[in-house]
C-alpha cells in the first residue's frame, strides 16, 4: 500500500481496488493510484490466479480471486481492467456493490451492453468513468483550448492515426475483444473529436483488412467520418507497427480551418536512446502523465461527485462510431450513426 500514514489518515483516504489485470494499462492505473495523496490501493482481483496474485505482489497489496470478494471488503472505487467483453458483467456488479467505477476503454463490446452499464450505474447512483487517458494529454488539451478559441476558424477537416503494436494475446481473440486494431484504436480518437469538436458522428465508411499479421481478426483500416455540423475526418486506426518499435504507437491529428492547420503528436514528447545493453532505440518520454491525469480525475469526480471527464456515455459514443466501421465495412458502404438511448 502507499504511504506511510497513520492508521487515522489511512482510513480517511480513497479506497481503490483493480479488476483484473489483463489489460496493460492496469499495472499503469496501479501505479498511479498509489502516487495520489489521501488514496490508497486496496486490492487485485483476478480470476487468472497467476497474473493476478503477480500483479497484487508487484503492488503490494491482496489478492481475490473473486471480483465479488474485493467489491464486498470496504472499497471507495475500483478500476476496471478485464477483457472488453467482461466490462459489462464487472461493472454492473461494481454498481450493485455501490462502488465507483473507472473502466477501460473500449467501454464494452455491444452498444446494448454499454446502455446497461450506463443504466445500472446512474440506478445504483454511483460514476461510471470511461478510460480515455488521451484526453489529459498537455497536446491535446491545448489543441482543445486553441479550437474553443477560434484560432484555426472554422473547422473543415480533421485527418487521424492511431497507430500501434499488435498486442497480441487476448486482444486477438474475438469473443473477448469484440474485433482486432478498429475497435482498439477507433475509439480513442473518436472520443477527442467529439470532445475537440463538440459534436457528434452522422456517419462513417470503412475499409478494414488484415495485411500485417496472419490471422481471423482485422490489423488495419480506413475510416471516413462526417460530423453533424459538417466536419469530415479520416482515420487510420491499425496495428502496423513492428514488435521492434521503440514505443506502443501514436496518436496524432491534422486539424484544418478556415484560418490554419493545427498538428498534434500526442506522444512526441521523448528523447531518443540508442542503448547498447538493449541492442535497440529507444523512447525515453520527458512528458506529462496521462494515465496519472485520467486517475487523478476520476478520484476527484469520486470525492466531488461530479461528472468524469468522460463519463459512460462518452465511451458508449465512441464505441458505437468503431462498431458502425465494422458494419460499414460488411456492408462496403456508408451508414449513418444511430445513437442509443441511455
Amino acid at each position: 500500500m502507499n504511504g506511510h500514514a497513520g492508521s487515522e489518515e489511512r482510513e480517511n483516504r480513497l479506497r481503490i481496488g483493480v479488476i483484473s489485470f489483463a489489460h496493460m494499462h492496469a499495472h499503469s492505473y496501479a501505479r498511479a493510484v498509489c502516487a495520489l495523496p489521501d488514496v490508497v490501493l486496496v486490492g487485485v482481483a483476478d480470476d487468472n490466479e497467476s497474473r493476478g496474485r503477480k500483479a497484487a505482489g508487484q503492488h503490494g497489496v491482496a489478492y481475490f480471486s473473486d471480483a465479488r470478494k474485493l467489491l464486498e471488503s470496504g472499497l471507495d472505487a475500483v478500476i476496471v481492467c478485464s477483457e472488453n467483453v467482461r466490462h459489462r458483467d464487472h461493472v454492473i456488479a461494481s454498481a450493485e456493490a455501490g462502488v465507483d467505477v473507472l473502466c477501460e476503454k473500449p467501454i464494452a463490446t455491444t452498444a446494448a451492453d454499454g446502455v446497461e452499464m450506463i443504466q445500472a450505474c446512474k440506478a445504483a447512483g454511483v460514476t461510471l468513468a470511461t478510460a480515455f487517458p488521451v484526453r489529459h494529454a498537455s497536446p491535446v488539451v491545448r489543441a482543445k483550448q486553441l479550437v474553443d478559441e477560434g484560432k484555426v476558424g472554422k473547422v473543415l477537416a480533421v485527418k487521424a492515426t492511431n497507430h500501434g503494436r499488435m498486442p497480441g494475446g487476448w486482444f486477438i481473440e474475438h469473443d473477448l475483444s469484440g474485433g482486432g486494431a478498429i475497435i482498439d484504436h477507433t475509439v480513442h480518437v473518436a472520443d477527442l473529436l467529439r470532445w475537440i469538436l463538440e459534436d457528434e458522428f452522422k456517419s462513417v465508411y470503412a475499409e478494414i483488412d488484415t495485411r500485417f499479421y496472419d490471422f481471423d481478426i482485422d490489423d488495419c483500416g480506413t475510416l471516413a467520418f462526417e460530423m453533424e455540423k459538417g466536419v469530415f475526418a479520416t482515420l487510420d486506426p491499425s496495428w502496423s507497427r513492428p514488435r521492434a518499435y521503440p514505443t506502443w504507437g501514436d496518436v496524432t491529428m491534422e486539424i484544418v480551418g478556415t484560418c490554419g492547420v493545427l498538428s498534434v503528436d500526442v506522444f512526441a514528447q521523448y528523447l531518443v536512446e540508442a542503448s547498447n545493453s538493449q541492442g535497440t532505440v529507444l523512447y525515453r518520454g520527458w512528458g506529462d502523465n496521462a494515465d496519472l491525469a485520467l486517475v487523478a480525475d476520476f478520484v476527484s469526480a469520486v470525492r466531488e461527485g461530479r461528472r468524469p471527464a468522460a463519463d459512460g456515455v462518452d465511451g458508449l459514443r465512441a464505441l458505437e462510431v468503431a462498431l458502425g466501421a465494422y458494419e460499414s465495412a460488411r456492408l462496403g458502404e456508408a451508414i449513418t450513426l444511430n445513437r442509443a438511448g441511455c
